[in-house]
């Protein structure tokens, strides 16, 4: 491997989460990329150092695909949890449940089953990078996406309290929470939702999924040592806490 880190990214097939698989290969960095559609990859310019069609939210798919890793690879030092949906905008008390239940199946379900199955083999190494990509919805609630809301805070909630857990074992856990920034995921919202997101970002601009990249990449990185449990900022001003 020669020396390089060896990392999982959820969702990397597109998006913010391409993002960070391209900077981190830029890094040096060996990465799986892990999607419910990995088909986007064989049509752009960026191949990983493997992919795998994995459905975050089936814990048993986790498993056996961390298993993959280990066994192609040796180890796993960096995991960073980024898949996603945003499901549907829609009143609190008329939510679907059906499609409340699949947001928090992928957007928290699988930050905790992808966790679970990592930090095994990385206490055993004694290192390792957790990067959970949360929301500032998670901070704040945002109105009509109740759903996604609750799924990111607690992203934020389960990290701080594994990073509770590993501070001494050489593991950090952190979180990454975005404003709105301009993904494929603009399709499952209203345009006045993405108007109403926007005017809260005092830079007055979407994000750029390369902006929240570098933010996951420096917590993904091995001079983050003495930082767990955190949230770092990426809305443009939104968030000054």
């Amino acid at each position: 491997m020669n020396g390089e880190r060896v990392a999982v990214v959820t969702g990397g097939a597109r998006g913010i989460g391409l993002a960070i698989a391209r900077k981190l290969s830029d890094e040096g960095h060996a990465i799986v990329v892990w999607d419910r559609d990995i088909a986007p990859l064989s049509r752009g310019d960026y191949e990983p150092a493997a992919a795998a069609n994995v459905d975050v939210a089936d814990n048993d798919a986790v498993e056996r695909g961390i298993a993959d890793v280990l066994r192609r690879f040796g180890r796993l030092d960096i995991l960073i949890n980024n898949a996603g949906v945003n499901g549907p905008v829609h009143a609190a008390e008329t939510y679907p449940l059906d499609a409340f239940a699949r947001v928090l199946a992928v957007d928290l379900m699988g930050v905790v089953h992808c966790c679970r199955a990592a930090i095994t083999p990385m206490r055993a190494r004694g290192y390792g990078r957790i990067v959970n990509v949360a929301s500032i919805a998670g901070k704040e609630g945002m109105p009509y996406i109740s759903a996604y809301a609750a799924a990111k805070a607690g992203v934020i909630g389960y990290t701080k309290s594994i990073a509770r857990e590993l501070a001494t074992s050489g593991v950090a856990a952190n979180c990454v929470a975005p404003a709105i920034t301009r993904t494929e995921l603009f399709d499952e919202m209203t345009s006045e939702h993405i108007q109403d997101a926007l005017a809260r970002i005092p830079m007055g601009r979407f994000g750029t999924p390369d902006e929240v990249a570098a933010v996951v990449c420096f917590a993904a990185s091995e001079v983050c040592s003495f930082t767990t449990g955190f949230v770092f900022d990426a809305t443009g001003g939104r968030a000054t806490y």
